[in-house]
Order: C-alpha cells, then sequence, then structure tokens
C-alpha cells in the first residue's frame, strides 16, 4: 500500500504527542486524521476510510480497551496500541479485543514507523497477487496449502495472504498471517512457544510466550469449525502447537 493513500487514525488524548505523530506521519506521507477521546474516533471510523489505527489505552470517559471492541465490528483496519501501559497482562488484553500490535511508551518514532510499514506490507501484498482464475507456475502453485479439505474446504495461499473457506475470504492480522505462514510452512511439527516468539515476534519482541497463546486463541476461531476441539491448529501439551492438515 502507498503511503500516498493511506490514512491513519491517532487516537491519543495528549496534545503534544498526537500532534508530534501527526507530523512525523504526514511527512511520511500519509494522511492523518487526529482525535482526542474514543467517540470522536469511533465517529471518524464509522464515517470515513481509515487504514490503520494507533490508539492509546488511558484515555478520559471510554478507554482505549472499549475503543478498541467498539471499533472492531466497523473495521479490519490494523490497530497499533501505543500505551504506557507495558504490563503483559494490559498487552494480552489489548490483542484479545483486537489490537494487532503493541508498542510502550516511551518509545522512537522510527519504531511506530516500522510497524505501520509491516502492517501494511499484507494488503499490498495481496493486491499484488495475480488475479483469480489465472494460471500458476509450479512454485506460485506450492504457495497454496490446503488446511481442511473436509469442511469446506479451507485454503491458504500464502503467495496471495489469502485465507478462504470455500468461497469465504478470511481476513487475517498482519501477526496471524506470520504465524499461519510459519505454522503451514512446518506442518506436522510441533513449534514450541519460544519458536514461534521467534520467528513471529522478531526474536520475542514481547518477552512473553503467553502472547504465542493469545494469538493462536484468535487464529483458531477463524481455522476451526470448533474453536473449543481443535482439529487443524493443535496443542501438544508441554511442547508447543501443531498445525495439521486434514
Amino acid at each position: 500500500m502507498d503511503p500516498m493513500t493511506t490514512r491513519v487514525l491517532v487516537l491519543e488524548d495528549d496534545v503534544a504527542l498526537r500532534t508530534s505523530l501527526r507530523l512525523v506521519l504526514e511527512d511520511d506521507g500519509y494522511e492523518v486524521a487526529e482525535a482526542g477521546d474514543a467517540e470522536a474516533a469511533l465517529e471518524l471510523v464509522g464515517g470515513t476510510d481509515v487504514d490503520v489505527m494507533l490508539v492509546d489505552l488511558m484515555l478520559g470517559g471510554v478507554d482505549g480497551f472499549t475503543f478498541i471492541r467498539r471499533a472492531r465490528p466497523l473495521t479490519e483496519a490494523p490497530i497499533v496500541v501505543i500505551s504506557a501501559r507495558d504490563g503483559v497482562e494490559d498487552i494480552v488484553s489489548a490483542l484479545e479485543a483486537g489490537a494487532d500490535d503493541y508498542v510502550t511508551k516511551p518509545f522512537d518514532v522510527a519504531e511506530v514507523q516500522a510497524r505501520l510499514r509491516a502492517l501494511l506490507r499484507r494488503p499490498a501484498l495481496a493486491q499484488a497477487a495475480s488475479a483469480p482464475g489465472e494460471p500458476q507456475d509450479g512454485a506460485a502453485a506450492a504457495e497454496v496449502c490446503v488446511l481442511d479439505a473436509e469442511e469446506g474446504p479451507l485454503v491458504f495461499d500464502r503467495a496471495a495472504a489469502h485465507l478462504r473457506r470455500g468461497e469465504r475470504e478470511i481476513h487475517l492480522t498482519m501477526t496471524e498471517y506470520k504465524l499461519l505462514m510459519v505454522l503451514s510452512e512446518n506442518a506436522g511439527r510441533v513449534l514450541s512457544r519460544a519458536a514461534l516468539l521467534d520467528h513471529v515476534w522478531d526474536r520475542g519482541f514481547f518477552g512473553d510466550e503467553r502472547i504465542v497463546d493469545v494469538h493462536v486463541r484468535r487464529l483458531r476461531k477463524k481455522l476451526e469449525i470448533d474453536p473449543a476441539e481443535p482439529r487443524t491448529l493443535v496443542t501438544v501439551r508441554g511442547l508447543g502447537y501443531r498445525l495439521d492438515t486434514r
């Protein structure tokens, strides 16, 4: 996605920080919408196209956790939390609410810029993929993985960044896409939480393996017919996770 066509919503009640982020992002070529409270941000999400959001958690009135839960049904735009709350429980709660990434304050603006580029990379990859019906060469065909042929079928196209069950496309966040990519490339093998943390979160960005469990739970809701009885993304007790294709 070209930054020139990308709209970023910044939800931050600190005016000075919000202004600083806006100036940096506009300098990068993004279009920036600002909000100082959750209600104003929800109006923007409901009334305009937003491609990605930067969200503070500690807001006056409606907090950031509630905003994320209320915004998620309105948009699939990636959400990056920017917060001084750096406890693992806060990170887990934000991800469970629907956030895609988490940056703790104080932060280097360059880190936020890098996170935005990474989150926007998956849609760009999908747009660049071949249109449906076009012939694939051998290498491209090998990128298509049938995860479940019994119920659907459930097909993951790594190159196009598409997950489909039958004709229905299933949205993946950037983190879910990377997690499914690693698991599918190692289908049938048990991968430890530490290994997944290293491969998906750039050598343990959050530093806590419970982050893996949160995203596995989210991914299961999209992969499994019954997430409570997983048959595709299974837990191997004491060892980690394994992707089984059927």
